[in-house]
């Protein structure tokens, strides 16, 4: 009997088997039965039935094994099905490997012990179906991997959205009373203390939300308005430059600096650019900002100067919680989070513009390009 046609006939006696196995080797606190631990294993083995009993070229055998050969991302399959389930069961990656290594002993154990000889056709039955396990796990394991990062995000936004509305009620409290008691109240430096680490503390709720929408949302989204650059880059530079007194922040402005852009949101971009740009900087050299541009597009480029950043750390840079060494930054910027630039660089994405970063001995220049209009 052929291990296509076994599998087919004791697809029950597998599945029966495997749970078994399962029941060892699920988390302590799900709550799945006996019978949900069965759910998606009699359709693995139909796909694989089907896989087997189809012929098979050695261009189509190279092709699986790329990983080519996998469901398409819209298909629904019992191994997709599986992986989605057992993230939302709290499975770890480990036992949902082990799950799909029993899955492959037991079905090989059952059938070798029926088989009076073996011969190459069985070797090759085998070769087949060991590519179909590991296609099905792939499977598996790319809706697992995508249902986990969907929850941690959406516990970031939640966690986010609920801190505020107490965070917004220390710093009104920490606000008033700083401003009806006298100069001379003796917890006044308490109080603006208290106020400096909500601000923070807002800072970083507010990356982590726009973070979450980033991925969840396809984007953070803009809205456009006529706007002038130039004067909300006049602005950026002026509240950063009272904050931030280890580098002065110079302002060219040559370009044209009228389009259609989201003003809220592009100052988000620029006060992140200009605030890393002075943290990473050389103390007391300046940063130079400069608007520039033709009639289709505009462009700002902010510049410090500072030791040239690996090429290494350039193709990542814009990547979620990534950060630079200590050795690089101030105490602040080693304190964030590592969100900036990626929200920078979804916000770009937003209005269709780019954002790109050139590092050399002379220090780094991060420049974001706009289009004038949608």
């Amino acid at each position: 009997m052929s291990l296509a046609q076994f599998i087919a006939k004791s697809s029950k006696r597998i599945a029966d088997e495997w749970v078994k196995f399962a029941a060892t080797c699920m988390p302590a606190a799900s709550s799945m039965n006996l019978n949900e631990r069965r759910d998606h294993i009699e359709a693995i083995l139909r796909r694989i039935t089907e896989d087997l009993a189809q012929p098979q070229t050695s261009r189509q055998q190279a092709e699986k094994a790329k990983g080519n050969a996998d469901a398409e991302p819209s298909e629904e399959t019992g191994a997709k099905s599986h992986g989605s389930a057992r993230a939302e069961s709290g499975y770890s990656p480990d036992q949902m490997f082990s799950e799909f290594r029993a899955l492959r002993a037991c079905v090989l154990r059952l059938w070798l012990e029926e088989q009076d000889r073996f011969d190459r056709a069985a070797f090759d039955e085998i070769t087949r179906f060991d590519e179909a396990v590991d296609q099905a796990l792939a499977e598996s394991v790319l809706s697992f991997s995508a249902d986990v990062e969907k929850a941690k995000d959406l516990f970031l936004g939640v966690l986010g959205h609920d801190l505020r509305t107490p965070l917004a009620a220390v710093m009104i409290g920490a606000t008033l009373m700083m401003t009806r008691e006298a100069a001379d109240w003796a917890h006044a430096k308490t109080a603006a203390r208290i106020l400096r680490s909500g601000t923070r503390m807002d800072e970083i709720i507010r990356d982590l939300l726009d973070f979450t929408r980033g991925r969840l949302g396809g984007g953070i989204p803009v809205s456009r308005h006529e706007m002038d650059l130039d004067a909300l880059l006049r602005q950026c530079v002026d509240e950063l430059g009272g904050a931030h007194h280890r580098c002065p922040i110079t302002l060219a402005s040559p370009g044209p600096s009228i389009g259609s852009w989201d003003r809220a949101r592009l100052g988000q971009v620029l006060t992140n650019l200009i605030v890393n740009a002075c943290q990473h900087g050389v103390e007391g050299a300046p940063i130079e900002v400069t608007l520039g541009g033709d009639d289709a597009s505009a462009s700002v480029a902010i510049h410090n100067q500072g030791k040239m950043i690996a090429p290494s750390h350039l193709n990542t840079i814009f990547e979620p919680f990534r950060r630079l060494g200590a050795n690089r930054a101030t105490d602040a910027a080693s304190s964030s989070i590592g969100l900036g630039l990626y929200i920078a660089k979804t916000i770009v994405a937003g209005h269709h513009g780019t954002i790109a970063v050139a590092s050399t001995t002379g220090g780094t220049t991060f420049t974001v390009r706009l289009p004038r209009h949608a």
